[in-house]
């Protein structure tokens, strides 16, 4: 295998901080290092010029992934490197205005979502055998008990307004004549102010008892927050792919979602069309405080999805599929 500069937003590791993106960059590089690349890590902080003197002090000809994250930050740094690296755009989300003029430097793209593909098709003029799809992967992992009640419910979200919590919380509201207790398991970092604003108002709604954000977890915490669960409730506004609806599929828990962005896809469906979950529209809680009371009331529902998100959990691909994707546009750029 060839050498790889993989060029990464700051605090990829921090636990503090976890996040999807930061989670698929971290698995893709061991996994790019298990397969035989040589792996070279580039931090790149969100200043002016970082980016710049970061490519520039790469040699010639070298293959070079760079998080999208990072371009959006400094669109214009990326473009006069083009002509002597070998640069693949890794876009976890659509790109924004000023990374789409930065596109056209990039000898790939890839996206961690074929939603996201779509979307970056639809708005720029990059060809479609330029862009290529490496979902995520999902760990093999023991399926969670679940209780007969189905009270269990769980979130796990960055306290941040995308990912809304004001939604959940509105909906708890439409159930709290029925037992549930919900533990929200996310970042309480990225906005401080809305993370003590959601819990000034889970308290004005009277669900300061039944609501728990419990900060961000990893590792054996975020296990075990998944096997005390008996669902995972995710009211996202928007979504480029989902690694936690996965997560909890490989845990056998269904999911109660809105239907933002790629959810639906991520969700998935099985052979028959079951959906291991309920589906809502985004920013409606009253639609998804019915999905809820669907879930807290019918028993023979719960069933029916805890065993569709158990026949899902079968058929989730792991992170080799991801490396090995990633692998073969690398292997190419570099030829």
């Amino acid at each position: 295998m060839s050498a790889v500069h993989v060029v990464v937003p700051p605090g990829v590791d921090d636990p503090r901080r976890p996040s999807g993106g930061n989670v698929y960059d971290r698995r893709l590089c061991r996994g790019l290092e298990a397969a035989g690349w040589t792996v070279h890590e580039h931090p790149v902080p969100p200043t002016r010029g970082a980016l710049a003197a970061r490519l520039a002090g790469l040699p010639d000809g070298a293959t070079v992934l760079v998080d999208g994250l990072v371009v959006g930050a400094a669109p214009d740094e990326v473009v006069p490197q083009a002509g002597r690296l070998r640069l693949v755009f890794l876009l976890h989300m659509p790109p924004g205005a000023g990374e789409v003029a930065a596109l056209g430097a990039a000898r790939a793209v890839v996206t961690t979502s074929g939603w996201t593909r779509r979307q970056l098709l639809a708005c720029c003029a990059v060809a479609g055998d330029r862009v290529h799809v490496a979902e995520p992967g999902a760990e093999p992992v023991a399926a969670a008990a679940g209780t007969d009640t189905g009270a269990g419910l769980l979130c796990v979200a960055a306290l941040t307004p995308a990912k809304g919590h004001t939604v959940l919380l509105a909906a708890l509201a439409g159930v709290r004549d029925l037992p549930w207790t919900c533990d929200c398991v996310g970042s309480v970092d990225r906005d401080p102010g809305h993370a003590q604003l959601l819990r000034h108002w889970a308290r004005d709604l009277g669900l300061a008892h039944r609501v728990r954000f419990a900060g961000a977890r990893t590792g054996p915490d975020l296990e075990a927050s998944y096997a005390a669960a008996d669902v995972l409730v995710h009211a996202s506004r928007s979504e480029s792919y989902g690694m936690v609806l996965t997560e909890a599929l490989a845990h056998g828990l269904p999911v109660v979602a809105t239907a933002a962005g790629a959810v639906p896809e991520t969700v998935g469906r099985l052979p028959d069309g079951t959906r291991p979950g309920l589906l809502v529209p985004p920013d409606d809680p009253t639609a998804l405080a019915a999905a809820l009371r669907q879930w807290l009331t019918d028993p023979a529902l719960r069933t029916r999805l805890r065993d569709a998100a158990r026949s899902r959990r079968t058929g989730l691909a792991g992170w080799e599929r991801t490396v090995a994707c990633v692998g073969h546009v690398l292997s190419e750029v570099a030829a």
